[in-house]
């Protein structure tokens, strides 16, 4: 049931990859509740916190299904390279904006925009890069690993970012996530070199086109895509943090950061006993069942104005999603052929970072009308009728075996 820690003994490689990202989630995610909290501090209004998630959302997909065709066309490590070259100089945009004294929100959604660019860019790059470092029995304790790693920034970046903004303000926060990125960058640089291992297309439109039609053919690997944008275009309540925070529990920043903090908390609590994770062969039910759940404590935590009850179902959220990301994470590394690898991943990034800033913007306008507390109950409700209408259509997700892997 413990952890299981072998891919981090396996190979040095995969080791270095994994702690650079862990200390890089943890800056980027004292950077989000900073600009989400900055945002709420200049505007007042959900609406305008929600429109965080717009402004990232068209870069992101644009960007997410090209950079996954130049994943495949180039070598890897030196796509990640410049794109992480990329984000750190926003970092240092976003720190001097604060240190300046901006009050002009539309400067804060540039950055965003430009940030997310770039890591729809970067992250392709460097998911394709595992499958290079491990033996396929450990992809999926290595997906369950990497999921811990970016769960532990979601659980300690948002409280130490809410912190340093009470603190010392913005600028703080933002000029740890520099900080964090730098020592990251470092542990990409000493990665091995990860050139296309097969005759490429050109990386363009066509390739993108490609990649597509393979989805097209690949239920099972599209059906983990549909079920992911349930939980996070429905039931992804991270826009309401700052209002519920503010109106309905009577806190400040500090409690804003305890809410965002909480699922992942709960992501990271199930992460201690995922030894299991690498024994499930039904990897398609296990994943429809995570969903179904996390909705349900989504909107569990609409429920009522105490602060604990939230806490706690957010909490169970977390452990949830943890559990659904990794088994979606093995059939995406495991079903995908490695040519199709890095496209599949653009597509992987564009749903799942693409899908909770859509989500800011679905919830964020439906609570400006009715409310925090029944966003969350109506979100999370809806979550559950997209996981059952989604099977119901292809039922044969649920029989989806990881020992036969079939994209």
């Amino acid at each position: 049931m413990l952890t299981d820690v072998r891919p981090l003994q396996a190979s040095a490689p995969y080791r270095r990859l994994f702690l650079g990202n862990t200390v890089a989630q943890l800056g980027q995610q004292m950077t989000n509740v900073a600009v989400a909290i900055q945002v709420y501090a200049l505007t007042g209004s959900s609406f305008y916190v929600g429109l965080v998630g717009v402004a990232a959302l068209v870069p992101l997909v644009v960007l997410g299904l090209y950079g996954g065709a130049v994943a495949d066309a180039v070598d890897r490590r030196t796509l990640a390279l410049v794109a992480s070259a990329g984000l750190w100089a926003v970092s240092l945009g976003l720190a001097a904006q604060a240190i300046a004294g901006n009050r002009a929100v539309w400067v804060l959604y540039v950055c965003i925009a430009v940030q997310s660019g770039f890591y729809a860019v970067n992250n392709p790059a460097r998911n394709a890069m595992v499958p290079r470092l491990l033996d396929t029995e450990l992809i999926a304790s290595a997906s369950a690993l990497n999921m811990a790693s970016s769960n532990l920034g979601l659980t300690l970046g948002p409280m130490l970012g809410a912190l340093a903004v009470a603190w010392r303000g913005f600028g703080a926060a933002y000029a740890v996530d520099v900080v964090t990125f730098s020592a990251a960058y470092y542990a990409l640089l000493r990665l091995p070199r990860m050139p296309p291992q097969h005759q490429n297309p050109r990386a363009g439109l066509r390739s993108v086109v490609d990649g597509l039609r393979f989805l097209r053919r690949a239920p099972n690997l599209r059906m983990t895509f549909v079920l992911d944008l349930c939980a996070m275009v429905l039931a992804q309540p991270r826009a309401l943090f700052p209002a519920l925070a503010y109106q309905v529990y009577g806190g400040g920043a500090r409690v804003v950061g305890v809410l965002q903090a909480a699922p992942a908390a709960g992501a990271v609590l199930a992460f201690l006993v995922s030894g299991w994770v690498g024994r499930v062969r039904r990897q398609g039910l296990a994943i429809a069942v995570a969903v179904g759940c996390y909705g349900l404590a989504v909107a569990g935590a609409g429920v009522g104005t105490a602060l604990w009850l939230a806490v706690v179902c957010l909490a169970m959220s977390g452990m949830a999603d943890m559990v659904s990301a990794a088994f979606r994470s093995t059939i995406l590394q495991v079903a995908a052929p490695d040519e199709m690898r890095g496209r599949l991943q653009g597509v992987f990034i564009v749903v799942v970072a693409g899908g909770p800033r859509a989500g800011d913007f679905l919830l964020g306008s439906l609570a400006s009308g009715t409310g925090e507390r029944f966003a969350l109950v109506v979100g999370g409700l809806a979550c559950v009728a997209g996981v059952l209408t989604s099977v119901g259509l292809q039922g044969r997700f649920l029989r989806y075996d990881g020992r036969r892997p079939r994209p």
